[in-house]
Parts: C-alpha cells; structure tokens; sequence
C-alpha cells in the first residue's frame, strides 16, 4: 500500500509516469534479492521478515519519487509445480522414512518380548525338569532305603 505524499505531489505525479507499474518492479526487485538466500522452508517461516525488508527499501526509495510506502504485505507464495512436487515427494519420503522406523521399532519390541517369553519358559522347563529328576531321584532313595531294610547285611 502506497500514498502520494502532500509536501511532494510534484514528484509523484511527474517523475513517474506509471507508479503502480514502477513500484510493483521495484518490489518485485526487491523480493527477488531477499528470496535466493533463503530455502523454500524459511521462505514460507520467513515471510513478515521479507515484507519489512521490502517496505524499508521502497520506502528510501520511493521517497525521492513523492510516494509513502505504508505497508508491504506477502500474502502468497507461490512456487513453481515442479518445487510443489518436489517438496510433496520430500515430504511423503520423510513420512514413510519415520513409519519405518516406527514398524522396525515396533518389531524390535515384539522380538525382545518374544525372546524374554522364550527365556522364562525355557527357566520354568528346567525347574520342572529339575524337579522331575528330584522326583526320582527322591524314588529311587525311597526304593534303595526299602530294599536295603528288607535285604539283610546290604
């Protein structure tokens, strides 16, 4: 947004012959030496900061034509359909990327919770085998001690 200054209706009138055109140029100009240092991502974060770079350099600027730069807005930025689709496939890659670290995480989990299942039951396969053994062992004392005092001078 723009106003002819009062003091200086001369210049605004005379050393331009169309203002919108030359200010629209300007911005543009202006616009186009504060994008390239930035990433498509900062460019969209960035935008109020690019507006109030903008509005300072009209504004020395369009001073000495007769105009008051009151605002500078960036309302929309529009890249080309090729960056849209780049940055779709980016996007869409860094999604799978964390899904799949999501599912190997997931069946790390399932792997560690299967192993320690099969730890416990291998440890309570051997308490009952340690018991089953103690059971004859137990019987075989048993018989040894009832045949030893049914059987004289063993």
């Amino acid at each position: 947004m723009y106003e002819a200054l009062h003091d200086r209706v001369y210049e605004a009138f005379y050393k331009l012959t169309d203002p919108g055109t030359q200010i629209n140029s300007y911005v543009f100009d202006a616009v186009r030496a504060s994008v390239p240092l930035l990433n498509l991502d900062e460019l969209f974060e960035e935008k109020i900061r690019i507006a109030h770079q903008v509005k300072e350099q009209l504004r020395n600027l369009m001073d000495d034509f007769g105009f008051r730069i009151q605002e500078a807005l960036v309302v929309d930025i529009e890249p080309d359909n090729k960056v849209k689709a780049a940055m779709n496939e980016i996007n869409a890659n860094r999604r799978l990327r964390i899904a799949s670290q999501e599912k190997a995480e997931a069946d790390k989990i399932v792997t560690v919770k299967k192993a320690e299942a099969e730890a416990e039951s291998k440890f309570l396969q051997g308490e009952g085998i340690a018991r089953q053994r103690r059971a004859i062992v137990d019987g075989l004392r048993g018989s040894v001690s009832e045949f030893s005092s049914r059987v004289e001078g063993v």
